[in-house]
């Protein structure tokens, strides 16, 4: 496998300074798991995800947490209603508070031409002040997460690939309108919506980022 350099710079693409720039692996450190292993842009392990299940089962629920083990959010899958519709709901913390901050759904279209993703919706106290949409080929490793107010022209998070590492390195760009423990919680709903297999690996969006 090629090596990981989470803290090279990106030549094609400078980011302005407030954006927080992460080298995400899908893969876990820990011996028979899979998930995710997250670096920050000096190289310092950012976040985990440590999965006992077999990396193609249907997991119900999948934790992000940060360097020292510590629960963050939790992505649960939400009981589909139709053969169509796919939605992950995160939780802040362990999940056990029940407090649902946002629901992921993925798109439903029979375009195969579109190049939405899924919406991104807000839940509880903040359900009137927002909503995201996901754009482009997480296939790819090339998709944003753009606020659906004014055109959708803001992007709050964005996933690129890296270099030539292949697709299981990848850089994750967070704002912090939207932050980073969230947008890596919406790095994981899509993972499992589009992962392994699923959903278009064609590239739908051109690699641009806008603040």
């Amino acid at each position: 496998m090629a090596k990981i350099h989470p803290n090279a710079a990106d030549p094609e693409q400078e980011e302005p300074p407030t954006v927080l720039v992460l080298t995400v692996w899908r893969k876990s450190l820990l011996f028979n798991c899979h998930g995710f292993t997250v670096f920050d842009a000096n190289g310092d392990l950012a976040f985990r995800v440590d999965c006992y299940a077999t990396a193609f089962s249907r997991r119900a629920e999948v934790v992000l947490m940060d360097a020292a083990g510590k629960p963050l959010l939790t992505v649960r899958r939400r009981k589909r209603l139709s053969l169509t519709q796919h939605c992950w709901v995160i939780y802040d913390g362990d999940g056990t508070t029940a407090r649902p901050l946002l629901s992921v759904r993925r798109h439903a279209s029979l375009r195969s031409s579109s190049k939405t993703l899924a919406h991104v919706t807000p839940l509880g106290s903040a359900a009137a002040e927002y909503s995201y949409v996901v754009e482009g080929s997480y296939g790819r490793r090339a998709c944003a997460v753009r606020d659906a107010r004014g055109g959708g022209a803001a992007v709050v998070a964005e996933v690129r690939r890296k270099e030539s590492v292949g697709d299981d390195v990848f850089r994750l760009v967070a704002d912090p309108r939207l932050g980073a423990p969230l947008a890596m919680g919406l790095v994981i709903a899509l993972d499992e919506m589009f992962g392994a297999g699923h959903g278009s690996a064609r590239s739908l969006l051109p690699r641009t980022w806008s603040v």
